[in-house]
């Protein structure tokens, strides 16, 4: 078990002390993302406490101590899980060798182009978020939110090591340069499409967390895979932090859809919003416009460059050791989702060039899974409504579908038909300005805004009338 050194400037397992090039790099750096976390993180909130979590270890009986906090006296730090002795790679061309400590000099740019592009979506949320304190629901809301930006920052902490330990003065130019970009910024944007989309309001961030941040999950888990060793204990340790962000996403619009069937069965009307309330069809076109925005985060259904990240043996599957097959995929097929003129078919394809799709299946599967649980909120409440995932060519920038117009049932329309239509399936200016008519701070101890239901439960066995922020 690696100790953790919680008395320095830099909170870490990795023996940061026995590395003073290193810890000098990660030192320097450090000021500049205190400057960066008060320039672009969360507005308004900086001298307030908050009630936290730290990580402090990497066991799984305590990893975590709650209390409360100022956010820029977060203590950030760098965490890897615990290294596993023997370990192997499991998939592509090295199958059965030694696990690299080390990068491989062959596929250096490569590894670090992976890591730089994950790095980059951690400060970007944050950006994108920082606004949304202002407007917040609850207290309870509020430490989530707060608890979501600051993970978000230690995970960018975690990319940037690899960068500095591992890449040399390239490196730290890339750790510069995640400082230095922008989400939306129109000359220094971040790198993937999602993260240069606007978070306006709650209904956005929860639909972010749940979609978007699940998007991570899959990547981070392809990652953990890899055969460079200290990427995939980075990962492994993230992949525990990302869990709560999924967990925000999936509860708050979980809540949203409760509070939407009580406004309905108490009014006796679906028209809950002249009660307050956000109606399920709304629900249902934020939910399309964010499930297709990161869709488009795993990349093209046929690529050249999954396939190559594979058999290099730096990005596997999900969940690639409980695969049943040879983990080389030289000669094995796929069935993936093909447009075939004006229709939508199916066609066997290699399955190493076909690896995103296979990842976006995954991902799919688990999208499902949450909006059943929403399903069965309606249900309980009487009412025949049902929300749904839109097909996989809806609304897509990148891959196949980027050319046409798919509907959410799966049919190629005319331009005409799509311009016609897509108010009904997208969320429309006048949904934007009722929803931010909404937005409106709840902050008084156990109180929560009209539109959305209150938790099952407070946050480490706290009541959910806690103090979860000190505002005074």
């Amino acid at each position: 078990m690696a100790a953790v050194d919680y008395l320095g400037r830099i909170p870490n397992n990795v023996d940061l002390a026995e590395n003073r090039r290193l810890q000098r790099a990660l030192e320097e750096w450090q000021p500049r993302f205190r400057d960066w976390w008060t320039e672009m993180g969360p507005v308004g909130f900086q001298a307030k406490e908050a009630y936290l979590r730290t990580a402090t270890s990497v066991d799984a009986q305590g990893w975590a101590q709650f209390g409360f906090v100022k956010m820029p006296e977060y203590r950030w730090g760098i965490f890897l899980a615990e290294p596993e002795p023997g370990r192997l790679i499991n998939f592509g061309d090295h199958k059965g060798s030694p696990a690299w400590q080390e990068v491989p000099g062959e596929y250096r740019g490569v590894l670090r182009r992976l890591i730089v592009t994950q790095g980059d979506t951690e400060p970007a949320s944050v950006e994108q978020q920082r606004h949304l304190g202002r407007t917040c629901p609850s207290l309870y809301d509020l430490r989530n939110l707060f608890q979501v930006n600051v993970e978000e920052g230690r995970h960018l902490w975690a990319m940037v090591y690899l960068l500095d330990a591992h890449f040399g003065r390239d490196g730290r130019e890339e750790s510069e340069a995640l400082l230095q970009r922008r989400s939306g910024d129109r000359d220094k944007p971040r790198i993937l499409g999602a993260f240069n989309e606007k978070t306006p309001d709650w209904l956005s961030f929860f639909m972010f967390t749940y979609f978007t941040d699940r998007d991570g999950k899959y990547q981070l888990a392809s990652l953990a895979e890899s055969g460079f060793d200290p990427l995939s204990r980075t990962c492994r340790f993230m992949l525990t932090e990302e869990a709560h962000h999924m967990f925000v996403g999936e509860t708050g619009i979980g809540r949203i859809v409760q509070r939407a069937c009580e406004l309905t069965r108490e009014h006796k009307t679906d028209e809950v919003r002249k009660h307050g309330g956000i109606d399920l069809p709304t629900l249902q076109r934020y939910l399309n416009f964010h499930y297709s925005v990161s869709l488009d985060l795993f990349g093209s259904e046929i690529s050249t460059n999954a396939a190559n990240f594979y058999t290099m043996g730096l990005k596997g599957r999900f969940e690639e050791t409980k695969k049943d097959d040879d983990h080389q995929l030289k000669n094995a097929t796929y069935r993936i989702t093909t447009l075939e003129g004006d229709r939508l078919g199916a066609s066997e394809q290699p399955a190493l060039t076909t690896l995103n799709e296979r990842l976006r299946d995954d991902y799919i599967d688990d999208c499902a899974r949450g909006v059943a649980r929403w399903n069965q909120i309606i249900r309980k409440h009487g009412i025949d409504f049902e929300l749904g995932l839109p097909h996989r060519g809806f609304r897509r920038a990148i891959g196949t579908f980027a050319e046409v117009r798919v509907s959410p049932d799966g049919r190629v329309l005319s331009e005409a038909e799509w311009d016609a239509r897509k108010h009904e399936w997208l969320p429309s200016e006048a949904d934007a300005v009722y929803v931010q008519s909404l937005m409106q701070p709840v902050t008084a101890r156990g109180k929560f805004a009209n539109w959305i239901a209150p938790p099952a439960r407070g946050i480490n066995g706290q009541p959910t009338d806690f103090e979860y922020v000190r505002l005074t």
